[in-house]
């Protein structure tokens, strides 16, 4: 197992392996045999920046069975998902910044991120798995006023894409389970939200071969796999931290 960070220092942009408080400097590409360099930085040197220079993030909507029971859903026949621009980016650290054309709710929604690490294409679940690179943590944070605004059409896009709002890292973790691993939100120190994966409807490996048929994923590619329960608002000054073991916490601050 490896936790691949992305960082910037002295105006330079890098990445690494984490252990500790201590980067092992890498070169190449991170999907194509990167090489250790035999340089170090400690963690405390640099500014995070997220994990992967993703091309696309998609992110699926009612993939939760504790939330489907919740809001009257049903298991939906396929992934059910939407995109969001690659200008919300923000990784650890960073501050999501209240969109200053709304002045409605903004909710967290901690989820588990997939990495994209080859080119997929129309594969089954076993080509899907195989080119899963790693996973990470995600605020896929939302001005859920948007999102019915007007009733003639559904504002995902406008709703999940503000800058800002497209929050993941501190890592991307390789050799993980993810039928293991559980999803912890905390806001201002109060736990939110802590799910396992296995609530998901649809596992990693048959989301990725559902979205390839509809469209080609490339490396870096982010895929959000949906939240469960415990979604809320954050007033400024909030910080909302996400955590998944074995990736890390990604947390940030919410600001006017």
């Amino acid at each position: 197992m490896a936790q691949w960070i992305r960082f910037e220092q002295d105006g330079a942009i890098g990445f690494g392996t984490l252990s500790g408080d201590t980067i092992a400097v890498h070169t190449g590409n991170l999907f194509e045999n990167p090489t250790a360099s035999g340089a170090g930085r400690s963690i405390d040197e640099v500014t995070l920046l997220p994990p992967v220079p993703a091309g696309k993030m998609v992110a699926l909507w009612n993939n939760s069975r504790a939330m489907a029971e919740k809001t009257g859903q049903t298991e939906p026949p396929e992934p059910l998902y939407f995109i969001k621009a690659n200008g919300s980016y923000l990784g650890p650290g960073g501050t999501i910044r209240k969109p200053r054309s709304y002045g409605g709710k903004v909710v967290y929604e901690g989820e588990l991120g997939i990495v994209i690490g080859r080119e997929c294409r129309a594969v089954d679940t076993a080509g899907a798995a195989a080119r899963i690179f790693g996973y990470t943590c995600v605020n896929d944070v939302t001005a859920v006023g948007i999102l019915g605004k007007d009733s003639s059409f559904t504002q995902w896009t406008r709703a999940k894409s503000f800058d800002t709002f497209g929050v993941f890292g501190p890592a991307v973790a390789t050799g993980l389970d993810p039928s293991s691993l559980s999803i912890r939100t905390v806001l201002n120190g109060q736990e939110r939200q802590n799910y396992p994966v296995t609530d998901l409807f649809f596992q990693p490996d048959r989301i990725v071969s559902a979205i390839s048929q509809d469209m080609t994923l490339h490396p870096g590619d982010v895929i959000c796999c949906g939240t469960s329960v415990g979604v809320g608002s954050m007033k400024p000054g909030s910080t909302v931290e996400v955590t998944i073991d074995g990736v890390g916490t990604l947390r940030n601050r919410y600001e006017e």
